[in-house]
């Protein structure tokens, strides 16, 4: 089969011809439909996760079919189209079996653990407890990021801060998990405030839902968890009831916490490079929680899938860029670059 494979950290990735992989008792071969080009892609070919071994194949946001089946799956079929969360989990654990395979011990991830979603097929473990059935009408540029932005801001905002309707959201950082996390909340009819020090992407958060929008690119921590708070001074003047770190900065998890209400809900999601300071004693004082979001498990794709099937959440939107399984290494050097494509870029192996 082609896939994009590397065998250097940073060096220019290759398409290549590898073997077909071949599924073992309780997992699965997928064909690959589409698979997206994920910020988590590129730390994984800059050497920033030490679960990858060279050579290796990238990507782990996908949708396609089985094509073959070890002996042990029961719930899905050859020819079933499916997706699947970025974490997978063993599937036996106590973690796995309450519907937390997201922090599953033993858990397994494509495009890290092993070879990922960059290729014609792919190999999913312990399918029974992964795989997630899709509609056959959906496209697939609506089912590709619910592997991962998407799944994780859904996770974080619906099940870990339990965000409810008409309440106020801070989104710091309007990338792509960003900009899933100001979709996903509107969808669960929340009202958000956008920051980020891009007008383009501000832009993009007022396309996508976004109430109001804060520059934050001349302000510290303490001015900018204010301006947040001013943001929606008449109906919640004690400041918002959920914030969110979309990009994985000490400075804006300082402003987000700054800007919670008594009782309020931080959310981090971005990834980051060191252990950050934070303001334990605010945390203390308003009863504040500081919740992470790392994927979500298959048990919880229902509702997620239920809202891009009514309409209400349309992951499509985000997509800016369609390319082939031979424009991938460019794109993967592409996104180091302060120029990189906003939005979302998709590998369609249908091309």
């Amino acid at each position: 089969m082609r896939a994009v494979v590397f065998d250097q950290f940073s060096a220019r990735p290759q398409l290549q011809e590898i073997p077909a992989p071949a599924a073992h008792a309780a997992g699965v071969v997928i064909d690959v439909e589409a698979t997206g080009v994920c910020r988590s892609d590129h730390h994984a070919w800059a050497g920033h996760d030490s679960t990858i071994s060279l050579p290796h194949v990238p990507g782990h946001e996908l949708v396609g079919r089985v094509t073959s089946a070890g002996s042990g799956v029961q719930e899905f079929r050859v020819g079933q189209r499916v997706t699947v969360p970025f974490v997978c989990g063993c599937g036996n654990c106590r973690w796995c079996t309450s519907g937390n395979a997201q922090v599953c011990p033993d858990q397994t991830q494509p495009g890290f653990t092993h070879f990922g979603s960059w290729a014609e097929q792919v190999v999913i473990h312990n399918a029974d407890a992964n795989l997630v059935a899709v509609p056959e009408d959906l496209p697939a540029a609506a089912v590709v990021g619910l592997g991962c932005r998407f799944a994780t801001a859904f996770h974080g905002l619906r099940v870990r801060a339990q965000l409810g309707a008409d309440e106020t959201v801070a989104v710091f950082g309007c990338g792509g998990v960003g900009l899933s996390a100001i979709m996903i909340a509107r969808a669960l009819g929340a009202r958000v405030v956008a920051v980020d020090v891009s007008d383009a992407a501000l832009e993009s958060a007022s396309e996508f839902g976004a109430e109001r929008c804060v520059n934050a690119r001349d302000l510290d921590p303490a001015q900018l968890g204010a301006e947040v708070v001013a943001q929606f001074a008449s109906t919640d003047p004690d400041g918002v009831a959920v914030t969110v770190d979309a990009l994985g900065r000490e400075d804006t998890i300082r402003a987000a916490i700054g800007a919670l209400a008594p009782l309020g809900r931080h959310v981090q999601i971005g990834l980051l490079p060191a252990e950050p300071v934070i303001d334990l004693p605010r945390v203390i004082a308003l009863e504040l929680s500081v919740l992470g979001s790392h994927g979500m498990a298959a048990a919880e794709y229902p509702e997620l899938v239920d809202l891009v099937v009514q309409g209400r959440l349309r992951p499509q939107d985000l997509v800016s860029n369609v390319i082939g399984l031979d424009e991938a290494p460019a794109a993967m050097e592409a996104m180091g670059s302060p120029s990189a494509p906003a939005g979302m870029t998709i590998i369609d192996l249908t091309r």
